[in-house]
């Protein structure tokens, strides 16, 4: 599809009209306390995996709720100090995948934290390996509207949840340097790793590349595909709940996570891009609260925005904090 959405030049001015909710903080605030009274219980088991150059272990930790979460963390073979800490991030349907993928980010002499995202993982991939044990009321089919009927219920709450848990438990291992550490995604992983930059205020990069959960008024009205059209499609069924759902999303909303942000960040966007349009992108952009922000844009490009372009730039950018 050609270009759909602003001019370059509006999309670099452009504001969203995302109303941020007076107890925001508050609400985050109380979320992560309860979290936290659970024991992070943070466990890495070795993996046998026929690699030399990459150790793998098999994590679990405490997310929201106290659920068990998983992930894997990779380090460069005979790691003996710890090293600058990148935690990642995974898009839409995604799962943590197989012990031998992803291996740019260890490759690159970092520790890299990969989190599985609850629920999801059976889309696309290597599959997933956490489960959501938490219920919700009628909602349409995929994660957009899982108990979207409240803040407190909604599924994105125990998701960003388990980001800043894992945060948490990357940075209780030994081998990793607390104080060097990045979080990064793509997609869903970069709206993620926007929230968790709002959240953990000691980061030292972020690094979101077409991310997605950012300025839903927007986004749910400029776009028909999905995953932000089954929030379109559950109030076409869910008539007159508009107003309860916009107030549920604004808790959620990228752009008011990135209100927060205090390290620096290297965002992206693609201008051709339907699922995650340029707009919404920039709304969390020109809110990002650190003076010290870039964004890469891909002119011709859709969802798929920079690919191993932009993989490249972010090696490169991530030398100068990491």
């Amino acid at each position: 599809m050609a270009l759909f959405d602003l001019p370059l030049d509006e999309l670099r001015a452009y504001r969203s009209e995302s109303t941020e909710p007076e107890d925001f903080d508050a609400f985050w605030e109380k979320t992560l306390q309860q979290a936290r009274e659970h024991d992070l219980d943070a466990r890495f088991e070795p993996v046998e995996t026929g690699l030399t150059t990459v150790e793998v272990y098999d994590v679990t930790f405490a997310g929201f709720g106290g659920h068990p979460v998983k992930g894997w963390l990779r380090l460069p073979a005979g790691t003996t100090e710890p090293l600058p800490l990148v935690v990642e991030f995974l898009g839409y349907g995604g799962g943590r995948g197989l012990p031998h993928e992803s291996l740019l980010w260890a490759s690159t002499g970092r520790a890299h934290f990969l989190m599985d995202t609850r629920g999801q993982g059976s889309t696309w991939g290597g599959g997933g390996d956490t489960a959501d044990p938490v219920g919700s009321a009628p909602a349409y089919p995929g994660y957009m509207t899982r108990g979207i009927d409240a803040p407190e219920n909604y599924y994105y709450r125990r998701v960003i949840t388990d980001g800043v848990r894992a945060v948490e438990a990357a940075r209780s291992h030994p081998l990793t340097d607390a104080t060097r550490t990045v979080v990064l995604g793509d997609s869903q992983g970069g709206g993620l790793s926007i929230a968790v930059g709002g959240l953990v205020p000691d980061l030292v990069a972020v690094a979101p590349n077409v991310p997605f959960l950012c300025d839903f008024p927007r986004a749910v009205t400029l776009t028909d595909r999905h995953p932000y059209r089954e929030i379109g499609l559950f109030l076409k069924t869910h008539r007159g709940r508009a107003a309860e759902v916009r107030r549920t999303l604004s808790y959620f909303d990228g752009v008011h996570f990135a209100a927060r942000g205090r390290a620096p960040a290297l965002f992206s966007a693609a201008l051709e891009d339907q699922t995650c349009p340029p707009s919404t992108v920039f709304a969390a952009f020109n809110a990002w609260g650190h003076e010290d922000k870039t964004i890469d844009v891909y002119d011709f490009n859709d969802h798929e925005g920079g690919g191993p372009f932009h993989e490249a730039e972010r090696v490169r950018w991530l030398r100068s904090y990491a």
